[in-house]
């Protein structure tokens, strides 16, 4: 049994306050990965600017 049905199984038999706690906190979870997504995009941006910003770069993706 994967993950998903599981979870599935488990909330046909949740009473439905805890189904919104439950909601809630996936949408908790979600919403941090994203976040924590788009902080690491724009802190590696900064760091490798110097690299994916040279001729040499532009030389190498020329042909994509």
């Amino acid at each position: 049994m994967s993950t998903k049905e599981a979870l599935l199984e488990e909330i046909e038999k949740a009473p439905e306050p805890l189904l919104d706690e439950v909601l809630d906190f996936i949408r908790f979870l979600t919403g941090k990965l994203r976040s924590d997504g788009r902080l690491t995009a724009t802190a590696s941006e900064s760091s490798l600017k110097k690299d994916w910003l040279s001729p040499e770069e532009d030389e190498a993706w020329r042909d994509l």
